[in-house]
Order: structure tokens, then C-alpha cells, then sequence
């Protein structure tokens, strides 16, 4: 069987191919930035640090990323008629947004130096998907108060109707309930169907 071997060339980038004839073993080096490495991330045009990773152990990263959550099940619970945990999570998430976007650098360290600067402040650009997670939980968690709100409202407007509904025995029982509802569009959409 002929040899296959093809002859160096500078661009062979392999790191488990074995060293050419001649030349010693080598230790391992990590690549540099210019070869398309991983190890600082991107730069950008003026040599800093690109967008960071998620960092869960920053806690005003992570409170962006719960009111987010938090916010968006809350207003699927407020659409699906569950208004008790809509609110709960409405609010949970009002909470984790607004301390995300009020992120304060940490404390001075024991021996007086200052800390380094945190929060979304300290990311810089890298902060803006953070700052977005933050700012749509917010919107989502007031759309879920809403919800939760309005659903009240209406139950508390409505007391007698839903009364009346809950105590009927019979389809018809319940269909003379409708009497308690006023002749407008929330007396549509809350009427008992046959």
C-alpha cells in the first residue's frame, strides 16, 4: 500500500495529528484570538470583549431571565382563566424585573478596596438581552395583573350572576340566571349557553 501522506503545509490546523518527521513533541498551547479560537469570545472592532454568556450565578442576570419567565406564564394563566396564579406570577415577576433593571454594583470588598462594577451596568452592550428579558417580563407581568385584576373586577360587579350560576341544579336554573346580566357586551360573553 503506497504511503498517503501529503506534504506540510502551514495551513494543516489538526491538534491530533502527530508532529512531522524530525521535529520534537510539543507541548499543548491553548489558539490564539486571530485563529477563530473560543477562548475570550468575540471582539469587537476596537479589541474589547464581545457579548458575554449567561452568567447564572449574577444575580441581576438571573432576575432577568425570572421575569421574563415569570411574566409571560402569568399572562398565559391571566388568558386561560386562573387569575389567582396569574396575579402571584404577575407580581413575582413586576418584582424580579424592576430589580433587574435597578441592578446596583456590588458592595466594597472586606479590605475597604471597592468591588468590581456589577449588575447590567457592568456588561455594557453585553447587557442589552438581559435589559430586553427584563423590560418584556415587565410588560408581560402587567398584562397578567391586568388580567388578574379585570377577572376580579368582573367576578365583584357580577356577584349575584355568579351566585346563581354556582347554586343552579338544572341547565334551565342556570339559564334564568341571565336575567342578573345587563344587556351589553360583558352580559354576551358571560351568558350561560344552552
Amino acid at each position: 500500500m503506497p504511503d498517503r501522506r501529503q506534504p506540510d503545509s502551514p495551513t494543516d490546523d489538526n491538534p491530533f495529528a502527530a508532529p512531522p518527521e524530525g521535529r520534537p513533541d510539543q507541548p499543548w498551547q491553548p489558539r490564539s484570538g486571530g485563529d477563530g479560537g473560543k477562548g475570550d469570545g468575540p471582539k469587537d472592532s476596537d479589541g474589547q470583549r464581545g457579548p458575554a454568556r449567561w452568567d447564572p450565578t449574577d444575580p441581576i442576570q438571573r432576575r432577568a431571565r425570572y421575569a421574563l419567565l415569570a411574566g409571560m406564564w402569568g399572562f398565559f394563566f391571566g388568558i386561560f382563566e386562573i387569575p389567582s396564579v396569574g396575579l402571584l406570577l404577575g407580581a413575582l415577576a413586576l418584582y424580579w424585573g424592576i430589580t433587574a433593571l435597578r441592578g446596583k454594583p456590588a458592595p466594597a470588598t472586606a479590605t475597604g478596596a471597592p468591588a468590581a462594577e456589577g449588575g447590567l451596568d457592568a456588561m455594557g452592550a453585553a447587557a442589552r438581552p438581559q435589559r430586553t428579558a427584563a423590560v418584556i417580563g415587565l410588560v408581560m407581568a402587567s398584562l397578567a395583573i391586568l388580567l388578574a385584576m379585570s377577572s376580579y373586577a368582573v367576578q365583584i360587579a357580577y356577584k349575584d350572576f355568579y351566585v346563581c350560576r354556582d347554586d343552579a341544579l338544572t341547565q334551565t336554573a342556570q339559564l334564568q340566571c341571565n336575567t342578573l346580566l345587563p344587556d351589553n357586551l360583558v352580559g354576551n360573553v358571560l351568558k350561560v349557553r344552552q
